[in-house]
């Protein structure tokens, strides 16, 4: 697979539920350089409800991950991200769709699973309408998900931890 550019991203973060309490962990950049890498990371840190991997790219894109036992469920946040980055179009490869021909500004949108954590409180027309939200950055997105489902704060602190 292709690998993205550790320093491209902007941070990596996996959440996960362990005993009734939010967990939140930064990850090193070089675990988000390709998907099979984070998804192979992901897969160590499963909590009571499995986990939930963040990464936010060159404050262009985000990319969700769920992983419960051996389900891997993905959401981009823009699917014209793909273009230009190879960390996207790989999301586009597990999803089986294609990538568009060039980055339009009218074929934004999320491509995925937008129920990706509607069990946990954020219902995918919630979720939709956030990843249209052109107003925001795909951290502020990341950080609205986080405090919607609860672990804000605990995800704010493994961003900063992050980015240092």
């Amino acid at each position: 697979m292709a690998e993205e550019s550790s320093t491209a991203i902007d941070f990596a973060v996996v959440t996960y539920l362990e005993e009734g309490c939010w967990r939140a962990s930064s990850l090193a950049t070089t675990a988000a350089r390709d998907l099979d890498t984070f998804v192979r990371t992901l897969r160590q840190m499963q909590g009571d409800i499995g986990c939930i991997g963040s990464v936010s790219v060159d404050d262009d894109f985000f990319i969700l991950v769920r992983v419960v036992g051996d389900e891997v469920r993905y959401l981009l946040s823009d699917v014209t991200a793909a273009t230009d980055w190879p960390l996207a179009r790989e999301v586009l490869d597990e999803l089986a769709l294609p990538v568009p021909i060039e980055d339009d500004e009218e074929q934004a949108q999320p491509a995925g699973d937008l129920t990706i954590v509607a069990d946990l409180g954020m219902a995918a027309m919630e979720m939709g309408a956030l990843c249209d939200d052109l107003d925001l950055y795909p951290d502020e997105m990341l950080s609205k998900i986080a405090e919607r489902l609860g672990y804000g704060p605990a995800f704010q602190r493994a961003v900063e931890a992050s980015v240092g």
